[in-house]
């Protein structure tokens, strides 16, 4: 079975919705040209504005509250 290949993995919507210390980016990809899938993902924010990945776990409320209507949209997307 082949691995991972990033070159088949097509970004269909993106959208980054911006915290104190931390970035929520709402995405949809399809792999290989199949269904579209939603990703959520956590980046953290240093002190420079450089970004790294961070596991997304758990919301909070304020979090939540300004992710769904991206999510809203990123579904809309598909």
């Amino acid at each position: 079975m082949a691995g991972f290949d990033p070159n088949l993995d097509v970004q269909k919507f993106e959208e980054i919705v911006e915290f104190d210390g931390s970035n929520i980016k709402v995405g949809v990809y399809s792999y290989n040209e199949g269904q579209p899938k939603l990703q959520l993902s956590r980046e953290r924010v240093n002190a420079e504005g450089q970004t790294s990945f961070a596991k997304l776990g758990r919301m909070t409320k304020d979090e939540a509250e300004k992710v769904i209507p991206v999510m809203q949209k990123a579904i809309e997307s598909m």
